[in-house]
């Protein structure tokens, strides 16, 4: 019996990550979250645009805002390869940390985030969802996300076609995550070790699925962590469209400098 107990309670709190390791879900969860913001479309507002759609479609003219009130802050852009070791290990973090993701492989942000972010010496993470690449002019090409790749920005994985990741089951894994991975790791050489949830929806079940392909993380929206996996369910905020650089500076401080964990 007390073996059994025992199992049950190294479980909950460990999750073998990669190469044998062990990942202490208490230590992750202890330590201070990191600021994670989240961008889709940096467009100019249309009529025909809803105030819902304006969480996730930002001027350009606000995204510079943005990326300046964070450079004059004294934020330090970090990829997540750092955050992973930082939550995993405690390996220390520049002061001030953030980390500035784009989902969906919108054309705007090569255009219009890229040039911003190398201003000041930043560096993203592009969720790619891939059936999105080379659409039509409105998104990314095969070249756009090599040369994003080759200037030290992270690609990473956000399904083919946004299937919802509680929808998915039998052949999705290997259609929505394997085969996408793979193309991925085509195009720009490198290995794919992080995942978007399409609309930031997960459930718990699933998660093991993401270990299982050797995913290192993965990076949901603003819901609790699991306290059973949280470094598969890190969080993230939208920078949203109408945010004034002292609203998203307030956000990034109030809403990471709480604990939220279901």
């Amino acid at each position: 019996m007390f073996k059994i107990v025992f199992t049950l309670i190294t479980f909950c709190l460990c999750w073998p990550a990669p190469a044998g390791r062990t990942i202490d879900n208490a230590a992750v969860l202890a330590r201070k979250q990191v600021p994670v913001l989240c961008y889709h479309q940096i467009r100019d507002w249309r009529a025909s645009d809803k105030q819902r759609d304006k969480d996730y479609i930002i001027p350009p003219a606000t995204f510079r805002m943005h990326v300046k009130m964070l450079a004059d802050s004294g934020y330090h852009c970090i990829l997540p390869d750092e955050l992973y070791t930082y939550l995993v290990d405690g390996t220390p973090l520049p002061p001030k940390p953030v980390m500035l993701t784009f989902d969906d492989t919108d054309g705007d942000q090569y255009q219009q985030a890229r040039p911003e972010l190398m201003k000041y010496g930043f560096k993203g993470v592009y969720f790619i969802t891939t059936t999105n690449i080379s659409k039509n002019k409105h998104y990314m090409d095969r070249k756009q996300l090599r040369q994003l790749a080759d200037e030290g920005n992270v690609i990473a994985c956000h399904t083919r076609d946004h299937l919802s990741f509680n929808k998915m089951q039998g052949a999705d894994w290997e259609t929505q995550i394997d085969k996408p991975t793979r193309q991925l790791e085509k195009i720009t050489g490198k290995p794919v070790k992080y995942f978007a949830f399409p609309f930031g929806l997960w459930n718990a079940q699933h998660l093991d699925e993401l270990h299982k392909r050797g995913f290192l993380a993965a990076f949901q929206l603003d819901q609790p962590r699991d306290p059973n996996d949280p470094i598969m369910t890190i969080r993230r905020i939208l920078g949203c469209g109408y945010w004034s650089p002292k609203t998203l500076d307030y956000n990034i401080k109030h809403d990471f400098g709480r604990t939220r964990i279901r």
